[in-house]
C-alpha cells in the first residue's frame, strides 16, 4: 500500500519571484511583497524603465529617463506600493 501525504501538494505562491526579463537591469522588492522590474527602454540608447507586478504601474517616460533617474523613481515607487501580485 503506496502512504498518502498528508502535506499539501506545492502550489505556486503570489509572493514568488517572476521570471526574470532577459534585459533586466535591476528589481526592487516592494512593501507589499511584489517587485519593479528596471529594463531598457523600447529604444535600448535612448533611457531605461520600470514595471511594477503588483499594481502594474509604469515609468511615465521611458525613453527620455536614464538609468541614473529611473533608478530612483523605481526604488521610491517600491518603498510605497502595497500592491500585492495576484498572479
Amino acid at each position: 500500500m503506496t502512504p498518502v501525504s498528508t502535506t499539501p501538494a506545492a502550489r505556486p505562491s503570489a509572493f514568488t519571484q517572476p521570471e526574470r526579463p532577459r534585459d533586466l537591469q535591476i528589481r526592487y522588492l516592494t512593501v507589499g511583497g511584489s517587485y519593479v522590474d528596471v529594463t531598457p527602454a523600447a529604444n535600448k540608447h535612448l533611457g531605461s524603465r520600470w514595471h511594477c507586478h503588483g499594481c502594474k504601474a509604469v515609468s511615465e517616460f521611458p525613453d527620455t529617463d536614464y538609468l541614473s533617474r529611473i533608478r530612483e523613481k523605481a526604488n521610491d515607487h517600491a518603498g510605497s506600493c502595497r500592491a500585492i501580485p495576484l498572479t
